[in-house]
């Protein structure tokens, strides 16, 4: 039996759904094409027509003429043809990355964490373009068939004996194009997989550039990210290999079918069956039977680009969550979760994990690192789906609502925010229907960063290029943006990591008291955030351990090891350092 290649079916559906986007010029590529074709057909035999004519000293002006409209046609449908390529070609590509973009994003980390961010890059960029192709070369594949297919028919109306002569060695040709074909298409894969290895080993040493300055390793990286090369090279000599061997072959058979076809027509020609035209015609008719210089091109074309949809294929068979149509009635901000577990590369990190955040209350999460933590943040607020179990908000599954409703409700704030947009003013207000300057600068001063936007060059104009920031400001920027949706479920996942500890206090003195009726979903690492939370939930070993007050949990050795590593004893420095 055998098992199916992972995105080979995706990967059909995305070039038929790429096709039928360009279907109007793609189309018409297939008629310049053919018209191509048809005109070059047609060329021998006028030009044998009215090589007889002249022999004959008959008139001949309307043959020369006629022939010289041909090659005026065929010089104007090639860039015709031309054209249309290179516009199928970049329209095709647009539409590829603008819908794998989507899908990317729709389906959040999980495809980031199969493929890695430079292998995504490596695929929405060069494979998207290779796969863009793919209409435009079948296309032209289809008017590279018709050539030989046009030639074999027109030897045959000139003498049935030439065509026999032909089709004789043509199983062989066939043959060969088509292992040739086979063979390209693995190369090309193995190849774009190698392509892929190098990108997504580059963009982790880009993303770590300072660690690896700051260790001294940049010789040993340089030779991580190019390990894979070797292999490249190896994969990209077979691809030459292959069409040089195919090339080869098919030549060596190809002239001696031609030289059978002008041996034959030479005898009928002495047997005055043929004139002298139509052996011109008949030689010229048996190079386009056997035009395996052009088929070769256009089956790698056609190769390559089932190869790079291959890979957009696997891209496309990530599932992305799907969205109910349900609306979120008024509530509070009742977080629930129920019986929520989730497992990743095999290990279970949350088991069963049951909690209930009231509205309007404010609950830490704390817990060892590979606690879960994160990942409980991110199922919070349906970032991911947990593998059993479910969360409600207001008494609603996040999974039955709409995607509007879902993230009106809920907002973000991470450790390292991706602040997106052209200015300040912009990444603060991502994702908001309008930006209005005054709710803007409200969630600003709630964050802490009103101050420091507004020494900025420009303010809150400022281009984000031009906006020099540190990592607490950046954290303040993003806590900004997560305040300005005023959602009523807030999820802070370790979003106050590089502030200080006075800052910190500010901001989550603010929240507490800004008479926002938005429930708090708080991963905390400091005690002193934990302390100012209304109640703390303990994660220990994938399970909630308990539920409760910071100062009624300090008592505990084990709950004071999730701060400090060791079970201190010491409850007066950890009531000082949390406060009242």
């Amino acid at each position: 039996m055998t098992t199916p290649t992972p995105g080979v079916a995706p990967s059909r559906a995305l070039l038929r759904a790429a096709t039928r986007h360009s279907g109007t010029r793609t189309a018409a590529l297939c008629l310049v094409s053919t018209a191509a074709t048809g005109a070059g057909l047609l060329l021998p035999a006028a030009l044998g027509r009215t090589l007889d004519l002249l022999l004959a000293r008959a008139p001949a002006t309307g043959w020369v003429l006629c022939c010289a409209g041909l090659v005026l046609s065929l010089a104007l449908l090639d860039g015709c043809q031309s054209v249309l390529v290179g516009t199928v070609d970049a329209r095709t590509t647009a539409w590829l990355r603008h819908r794998l973009t989507r899908h990317v994003l729709a389906v959040g980390p999980a495809v980031t964490a199969r493929f890695g961010a430079g292998d995504l890059v490596a695929r929405l960029v060069g494979n998207a373009a290779q796969a863009g192709t793919a209409p435009a070369a079948r296309a032209a594949l289809l008017a590279a068939f018709a050539g030989p297919v046009g030639g074999i028919v027109a030897l045959g109306l000139i003498d049935v004996w030439l065509a026999a002569v032909f089709l004789a060695g043509a199983p062989v040709l066939a043959a060969l194009l088509r292992a040739f074909a086979r063979d390209t298409s693995r190369c090309e894969t193995r190849y774009q997989q190698e392509q892929g290895r190098i990108a997504a080993a580059l963009a982790e040493a880009v993303d770590g550039h300072r660690t690896i300055r700051a260790a001294g390793t940049a010789d040993r990286e340089t030779a991580r990210i190019l390990r894979p090369l070797p292999e490249l090279s190896r994969a990209g000599h077979r691809m030459w290999q292959v069409q040089g061997r195919a090339s080869a072959r098919a030549v060596a058979v190809a002239p001696l079918l031609q030289l059978g076809v002008v041996a034959v027509a030479g005898v009928l020609l002495a047997r005055h069956r043929l004139s002298v035209g139509e052996v011109l015609a008949a030689s010229r008719y048996a190079v386009l039977a056997t035009g395996v210089g052009m088929l070769v091109a256009h089956l790698a074309s056609v190769a390559r680009a089932r190869a790079a949809a291959g890979r957009l294929g696997e891209i496309a068979a990530e599932p992305a969550p799907a969205h109910g149509s349900r609306r979120l009635p008024p509530g509070p901000g009742r977080l629930e979760l129920r019986g929520v577990t989730a497992r990743r590369d095999g290990h279970t990190v949350l088991a069963g994990i049951d909690l209930v955040v009231p509205g309007g209350t404010t609950l830490a999460v704390v817990g060892r690192s590979g606690a879960g933590k994160s990942l409980l943040a991110a199922i919070a607020g349906r970032l991911t789906d947990p593998d059993d179990g479910e969360v409600l908000l207001d008494g609603v599954p996040l999974s039955e609502l709409t995607h509007d409703d879902l993230r009106r409700a809920i907002s973000y704030a991470f450790g390292r925010p991706a602040l997106l947009g052209s200015t300040v003013e912009d990444a603060i207000g991502l994702g908001l229907p309008s930006l209005s300057p005054t709710h803007l600068r409200e969630a600003a001063r709630t964050a802490d960063a009103d101050d420091f936007v507004r020494r900025l060059p420009h303010g809150y104009a400022t281009p984000l290029a031009d906006a020099p920031r540190s990592g607490g400001e950046s954290q303040r920027l993003g806590l900004a943006r997560a305040f300005a949706r005023r959602g009523r479920l807030l999820i802070l996942d370790d979003a106050l990591s590089s502030l200080d500890t006075v800052t910190e206090a500010r901001i989550t003195e603010a929240l507490a008291g800004d008479g926002s009726p938005a429930t708090r979903l708080l991963v905390a690492h400091r005690a002193a955030t934990a302390a100012r939370a209304d109640a703390v939930a303990w994660l220990d070993g994938g399970r909630v351990r308990a539920v409760g007050r910071h100062e009624e949990l300090w008592g505990m050795a084990a709950y004071r090891e999730a701060f400090t590593g060791t079970a201190s004893t010491a409850p007066a420095a950890s009531a000082e350092e949390a406060g009242p």
